[in-house]
């Protein structure tokens, strides 16, 4: 379906916390600590919910509520496109995790079991589709949901560029602060710089940069990078195509609007679970959270 247009109903303007639940809940586990040992999982199983509750807390009187879809959690798929369409993408972290002794595979089973719990039990909308990353998905309903205000919970600056909608704002887990920029200049200088986490190299490098050792970008400056807003006459044909890998990666305008299709009939066609959270609290021992529980409605 991708270069269809297919329009949806955008809708009514509300409340909503968009949760980006890998990124923030592996920054959780790395403050407890790293170590081959397998991951504690009543342990983190309480710090999960315990950060979700402060971030419901913290900003509820500003973007939860009856009026709009509250919090929605924003998962990544083990698959994803961009790692398809560009192999090179964030084959730089799979590196780092196999040097270093972090289980990242009990860490991910758990974090998978949590999605499930959420879906069973919370009355929040949960949304994971195959091919998607949490990216995709905030960027997606960012647009569709069209909600004023709007509050993204990530580190990633990736997502200043979705400040160009109204009422959006981001909350960094890393910083506790707001996330602030020009959604223009944000996203214009991960278009020619790349992203250097995400294995995604500058318009003058090669595909490969970040994966053979020793390799290093070509240097850009800033009096290139301004000039190349409105002059491109010294692009080569190499640079062009850089520019437009690095535009599939990085501008979440580009999600392929089967992916978006998807986001959006898992989106509107749930129904958040209401009255179970005793049931769960009772059968996972959550004795220290108990006097919480209608904190999380």
């Amino acid at each position: 379906m991708d270069g269809l247009l297919i329009i949806f109903e955008r809708k009514p303007r509300g409340r909503m916390i968009l949760l980006d639940f890998s990124q923030t809940m592996i920054g959780s586990f790395m403050a407890m600590g790293k170590g081959s040992v397998v991951v504690e999982e009543d342990l983190l199983r309480h710090t999960v919910l315990n950060t979700i509750l402060n971030y419901k807390k913290t900003h509820r009187h500003i973007y939860d509520g009856t009026s709009g879809p509250g919090l929605v959690i924003c998962c990544d798929s083990y698959k994803n496109w961009r790692k398809e369409s560009f192999p090179e993408y964030k084959a730089n972290r799979k590196t780092r995790r196999e040097n270093d002794t972090t289980d990242w595979q009990s860490l991910f089973e758990f974090l998978h079991s949590m999605i499930e719990d959420f879906r069973n039990y919370f009355p929040y909308k949960v949304v994971k589709v195959d091919g998607a990353e949490a990216d995709d998905i905030i960027g997606t309903l960012v647009d569709h949901v069209a909600v004023n205000p709007t509050l993204i919970i990530s580190s990633d600056k990736d997502f200043i560029q979705l400040q160009k909608y109204q009422g959006v704002q981001q909350w960094s887990p890393l910083t506790k602060d707001f996330v602030k920029g020009n959604p223009d200049e944000s996203l214009w200088e991960k278009l020619i710089k790349g992203d250097t986490g995400d294995g995604v190299p500058n318009i003058l490098s090669a595909d490969d940069t970040f994966i053979i050792p020793g390799k290093r970008q070509r240097p850009i400056s800033k009096k290139k990078m301004e000039l190349w807003k409105t002059d491109k006459n010294d692009w080569t044909q190499e640079m062009e195509r850089n520019f437009q890998r690095n535009k599939a990666m990085v501008d979440l305008d580009e999600t392929p609007e089967s992916i978006r299709i998807n986001i959006i009939n898992q989106f509107d066609g749930q129904r958040p679970q209401h009255g179970r959270l005793m049931e769960y609290f009772v059968e996972k021992r959550l004795k220290n959270l108990m006097e919480h529980i209608g904190d999380f409605e």
